[in-house]
């Protein structure tokens, strides 16, 4: 029976990337998935999505998701989430911090034939910055 997008997504985002079973990417992306949110240095596809979440739970042991929000229409879900966790290893060539995150994320998603097949995604990456102290915040109020 094949599975909805909507819960499609809401189970790679609970299992797979905030539930760290990486080695089930390969049932729910396609291999020539297209990443419209891909950052420098990685890989096109599936091998690139595998990439960017090694690198994520490499530097943030115990990462999380929580979703806020997910709506579906045909075949595109929208999922507003946060992603948390504390900052353990290298990320992006930013040595680990030991400091907590907290990022809001937004995704875009295409599903064909019971898998991810295309992507986007606006994060709060100025925030994440701040956060990990890679750059000064915003001054305190007076």
């Amino acid at each position: 029976m094949p599975v909805e997008p909507k819960e499609l997504c809401r189970s790679f985002m609970e299992e797979v990337l905030g539930g760290g079973e990486l080695d089930r990417i390969d049932e729910f992306v396609s291999p020539d998935v297209v990443e419209h949110e891909e950052v420098p240095g990685q890989p096109p596809g599936r091998d690139g999505v595998r990439a960017f979440l090694e690198m994520t739970h490499a530097a943030f042991p115990d990462f999380r998701v929580e979703i806020e929000q997910l709506l579906a229409e045909g075949d595109t879900v929208v999922i507003r989430s946060r992603f948390l966790g504390t900052h353990e290893g290298e990320f992006m060539g930013i040595p680990a911090t030991g400091r907590e995150m907290d990022m809001a994320v937004i995704d875009i998603v295409r599903v064909a034939d019971g898998q991810i097949v295309e992507h986007w995604g606006i994060s709060d990456t100025m925030a994440l910055m701040q956060q990990l102290g890679a750059i000064e915040g915003p001054p305190a109020a007076a």
